[in-house]
C-alpha cells in the first residue's frame, strides 16, 4: 500500500527513472516535450532518432557519457528500449542542469516518448516529477552499501551479501501478501541470493502492522529466520484476522505456534522496548532508502516495484547481478 503522505507523482518518478516497472509504463505521464523535441507517432519500425541540435547543449556537466551510463544502468535490462540524449542545458540556478532524453522501444510498437530530469550540483541527485533520485554512473551505489550495512531482517538463501534482494513489506498490506508467490520463486531462482524480508508497517492505514512487526522481530530473534518465514506465510495467510484488535491477537498467536514458538514468550518480546526500537530502526531504514510503498523491492540497492510480473522481476535481477559481477549459478 503507498503511504498516503507520498504524492502519487513522486512514485510515478520513482518508477520512470529508476526504470524498474512494466516496461509500457515508461511511455506514460511523461512531461511535454521542449518545442525543439520532435515526438513522433508510433512507428512501424524501430525509430530513427533525429540528429540531436548542437544548440541544445549548453553546458558540459554532467556529460553525455555519464548520461548514456545512467541510462545504461538503469534501462540496460530492458533489450528493447532504445534512446537518446537530446539535450544537457544550463538553468537558471548555478550547478544545476536540465537533461532531455527521446525514449522508443525497437519494435516501434510503443509511441516514443521525451523524458526530462534536472541533475542537481552534486552529479550525484537528480529531481523529477516532484522526487529526488539517484544519478551517476553507478547510482544505485550508495542505497546498496546502506542495505549491506542496515538490512537486518530475517533472510533465506545465502549468507553472503555479494545478491541481496531486499522486500519491504507490510504483514496488514493485502499486496504485501500477493506478492509472496513472487518471493518464494525468487528464492528457487536465486539459491546464491539472500532474500531478507524487512518490515515496513504503514501504521497510519494499517493499525495492527506495527504489532505483527513487533511479533516478526521477536519470533526471529527466538526462532531464527527458518522460525520467522513459516510465521509470516501463517499470517499472511490469516490477513483478514488483522483487522480487529482481537483478531489480530489470534492470527499472530496462532502463527507462532506454526512456528513452533510459545506466544505468550513472544507476546512478551513484543511488548518490551527493545522490540519498539527494532521496528523503528526498519521503518526508518525504508525512509532512509526513500521507500514509498509497500511491497517494494531492492536488488543491490535498486528499487524494483513488486507489482511488476515476475519475469521483469526475474529479468532485472539478472541484469543488476551482471551489473554487479554476480554469478546467480
Amino acid at each position: 500500500m503507498i503511504r498516503p503522505s507520498f504524492r502519487i507523482a513522486s512514485a510515478l518518478a520513482l518508477l520512470s527513472l529508476s526504470l524498474s516497472f512494466i516496461p509500457a509504463f515508461a511511455q506514460q505521464d511523461v512531461p511535454a516535450a521542449p518545442a525543439a523535441a520532435p515526438v513522433a507517432p508510433a512507428p512501424a519500425a524501430a525509430p530513427v532518432f533525429p540528429t540531436p541540435i548542437p544548440a541544445n547543449f549548453t553546458t558540459g556537466t554532467p556529460t553525455k557519457e555519464t548520461i548514456n551510463a545512467f541510462l545504461q544502468a538503469s534501462w540496460g535490462y530492458d533489450d528493447s528500449r532504445i534512446w537518446e540524449v537530446w539535450a544537457i542545458q544550463k538553468t537558471p540556478a548555478e550547478g544545476v542542469s536540465k537533461v532531455t532524453i527521446l525514449v522508443g522501444d525497437k519494435s516501434g510498437k510503443q509511441k516514443n516518448a521525451v523524458a526530462e530530469f534536472f541533475v542537481l550540483p552534486d552529479g550525484k541527485h537528480l529531481v523529477a516529477q516532484n522526487d529526488l533520485l539517484p544519478f551517476g554512473e553507478h547510482p544505485f551505489a550508495d542505497t546498496r552499501a546502506m542495505i549491506q550495512q542496515r538490512a537486518d531482517g530475517p533472510y533465506r538463501g545465502s549468507a553472503s551479501k555479494d545478491l541481496e534482494i531486499v522486500e519491504f513489506a507490510d504483514f496488514q498490506c493485502p499486496h504485501c501478501k500477493l506478492a509472496q508467490p513472487n518471493m518464494d520463486k525468487l528464492a528457487v531462482d536465486f539459491p546464491k541470493a539472500r532474500i531478507i524480508f524487512q518490515s515496513f508497517p504503514l501504521e497510519s492505514i494499517h493499525p495492527s502492522a506495527k504489532t505483527a512487526a513487533a511479533f516478526g522481530y521477536c519470533v526471529s530473534k527466538q526462532g531464527g529466520s527458518s522460525a520467522f518465514f513459516i510465521f509470516a506465510a501463517a499470517v499472511f495467510d490469516g490477513q483478514d484476522g488483522l483487522a480487529t484488535a482481537d483478531g489480530t491477537t489470534l492470527t499472530l498467536n496462532s502463527a507462532v505456534v506454526k512456528a513452533g514458538l510459545d506466544p505468550a514468550q513472544v507476546a512478551a518480546c513484543a511488548s518490551t522496548p527493545a522490540a519498539n526500537s527494532a521496528v523503528v530502526a526498519m521503518e526508518k531504514l525504508a525512509l532512509d532508502m526513500n521507500i514509498l510503498e509497500t511491497p517494494t523491492l531492492v536488488v543491490n540497492g535498486r528499487p524494483v516495484p513488486a507489482s511488476a510480473p515476475y519475469e521483469t522481476i526475474k529479468q532485472i535481477v539478472l541484469y543488476q547481478a551482471k551489473m554487479d559481477g554476480v554469478a546467480v549459478q
